[in-house]
């Protein structure tokens, strides 16, 4: 078992959302490593309802293939809602604007570029060209709410395992929007929801999306203490 090569502190600090991979695999006793660290991860009731499918190799290509021929017949299927507008029209949105924003700058895309804007969307579906890709499927339990946040530990453990041992990955929401898709293709079923989806692997540091960092409001805009003075 490889050992971590940043302590936690550095490690959740250092973690970002890289968007261009390197086709050099991950080995899989690393791969095991974070799976084994992200299987730690706390869950209501311990009932630890993740469900992870990991694909590399021929398959990930190929699984790919079908994700964006879905995409190219305009099929999709979501198993939750997504939608901006739910974001209301208050601080939510503004930052999903501008996370939006800061990326097609990032990338060298103009405003008005209409292609050049799809086709980063797209690349979502190629796995941003990383070797490997988690999906994260999880049962209906209730409103779904407590199981959908126990997948979101499982994803932050998983992340910054990576993270610690030299390797970057990104949670993708887009790769939820073509769960039947994937779904078929892995085996899964129909009773599992897909949550979203995880590419991984050696960031290529050239890459010039892969120099943004997004920024983080001040704690003080989320939390509020009592009983604590400084």
């Amino acid at each position: 078992m490889s050992s971590p090569t940043l302590p936690f502190s550095e490690a959740v600090r250092a973690r970002r959302s890289a968007r261009q991979f390197l086709p050099t695999p991950m080995s899989a006793a690393d791969i095991r490593t974070v799976l084994e660290d992200a299987q730690t991860t706390p869950s209501n009731c311990n009932t630890q309802p993740w469900t992870v499918h990991v694909v590399s190799g021929e398959e990930r290509d190929a699984l790919s293939k079908e994700i964006l021929r879905a995409d190219d017949e305009g099929r999709s299927s979501s198993d939750f809602t997504f939608d901006y507008a739910d974001f209301g029209q208050g601080a939510y949105l503004e930052r999903a604007h501008h996370h939006a924003a800061s990326l097609y700058e990032a990338a060298g895309v103009e405003r008005h570029d209409k292609p050049g804007r799809k086709a980063v969307v797209r690349s979502n579906l190629e796995f941003f060209g990383a070797p490997h890709v988690a999906f994260l499927f999880m049962p209906n339990f209730g409103d779904n709410v407590r199981a959908a946040s126990d997948i979101g530990m499982y994803a932050q453990t998983f992340l910054i395992s990576l993270t610690a041992r030299g390797y970057d990955g990104i949670p993708q929401t887009a790769l939820g929007f073509h769960a039947d898709v994937i779904r078929d293709f892995l085996g899964v079923p129909e009773e599992l929801k897909l949550l979203f989806g995880i590419s991984f692997g050696l960031a290529d540091q050239s890459a010039p999306i892969n120099q943004l960092r997004m920024g983080r409001v001040p704690v003080e805009e989320n939390v509020v203490l009592h009983g604590i003075t400084e």
